[in-house]
């Protein structure tokens, strides 16, 4: 029997990895000498880089660049085979960078992710995935690409610096110094976000908040993303608000596919492509999959839903183990994932709960491994009915 594991992590608690040993002992606990594997996995937010630098085998790659507001950071993204690059914006324009006193998106830049492009380019990558999540930043992406060599120029010719406030100034876009190297480098976005670039469903008035934004800092960053809309739908023919998904990252969305011509991509699924899981189905007889909680966001680009999606194209069972369910959980069963059981086993609060994770998660997977066996024993019993009467 074949069995594959590959469950997010649960926040604050168990890394992916730690699930998949929790997993292989509990299963050789009430299966005898199953053959298991295991890999980690994230759905294109937090952790992405490295649980797909450790089911690959890659690298990682270390490098200095600008933070939020211009500090220096040591960050890295991940090196693949195939001559593929990984890399979060979190990890350079990260919200969890700043502590909440300074967090101003009138302030604040992507040019480090610029600068982590740049610096996979120089490595000679030519297919570079973006987990573009978690971002500190509402500066329409041109931090980012000030660091790939573009211009925003004000109404004087004055090169503008690459920060939220700058959006309202900007009068020209100049790509004549863009690096060259990118109209021959495969860019692929993850994030699940729709939202446009502009309005009350845009990337100011839905994201701009949680960065540190009070209502007169929103007002003053959307009329600057709308002068920069207003501009690229002139000089580039392509309307910002009509591009699903361009007001992620705080716009960095708009500007690598616009500039860039990036490709939008659910998050979950490229990891799941990165990571060549089709490939690891091969002959596996189910997965198990999980996460720290359950519920109607599942359904949403998350793992369970991608992973689940990915099975029922190919026919095999898939169960989750979660730390808990919430409203809408049931949801996931639309989705190819037949069955979730809990790790919890008694009233707790959630600090409980994540003190004893470990303990919970391996007991609670001894108990599914044991349901599911002794289904397989009815199975068993059934196919031995039907031969005697037939």
């Amino acid at each position: 029997m074949k069995l594959l594991f590959v469950s997010d992590s649960f926040k604050g608690s168990l890394t992916s990895l730690q699930t998949v040993h929790l997993l292989t002992k509990a299963a050789c606990e009430v299966f005898d000498q199953p053959d298991c594997s295991g890999v980690a996995v994230a759905d294109g937010g937090e952790g992405t880089t490295d649980a797909v630098i450790s089911a690959t085998g890659g690298e990682k790659i270390y490098v200095k660049v600008k933070g939020p507001l211009f500090e220096e950071e040591t960050v890295y993204y991940g090196k693949l085979p195939g001559n593929r690059a990984v890399l979060e914006m979190a990890a350079a324009s990260g919200l969890p960078l700043l502590p909440e006193r300074k967090r101003n998106p009138l302030n604040t830049t992507s040019y480090g992710t610029g600068q982590m492009i740049q610096d996979a380019l120089d490595h000679g990558f030519s297919d570079i995935s973006i987990a573009i999540g978690g971002s500190a930043t509402n500066d329409g992406g041109i931090g980012a690409m000030i660091a790939l060599g573009a211009r925003f120029l004000d109404e004087q010719g004055n090169v503008l610096k690459g920060i939220g406030r700058d959006l309202a100034h900007i009068s020209a876009i100049d790509l004549s110094n863009l690096d060259a190297r990118l109209k021959k480098t495969k860019i692929t976005i993850m994030s699940d976000v729709t939202n446009p670039l502009c309005g009350p469903n845009g990337a100011t008035y839905t994201f701009g908040g949680q960065k540190g934004g009070t209502p007169e800092i929103l007002s003053v960053l959307e009329q600057g993303m709308q002068n920069y809309r207003n501009i690229i739908r002139k000089d580039f023919g392509i309307d910002p608000d009509e591009l699903e998904g361009g007001g992620a990252a705080g716009g960095l969305g708009t500007a690598l596919r616009v500039f860039l011509n990036g490709e939008m991509k659910s998050g979950i699924d490229t990891v799941l492509d990165l990571i060549g899981f089709d490939e690891r189905l091969k002959e596996v007889d189910f997965v198990v999959t999980g996460e720290g909680r359950t519920d109607w966001q599942s359904c949403f680009g998350k793992v369970l839903q991608g992973i689940g999606e990915r099975c029922l194209k190919y026919g095999i069972p898939v169960v989750a183990l979660s730390g808990s369910l919430g409203k809408g959980a049931e949801q996931v069963f639309e989705h190819g994932v037949c069955s979730i059981m809990t790790t919890v086993n008694a009233p707790m609060s959630l600090k409980e709960a994540m003190n004893n994770a470990e303990q919970l998660y391996y007991s609670s997977a001894v108990r599914m491994f044991r349901f599911i066996r002794t289904g397989m024993v009815l199975g068993e019993q059934s196919s031995v009915k039907e031969t005697s009467i037939s």
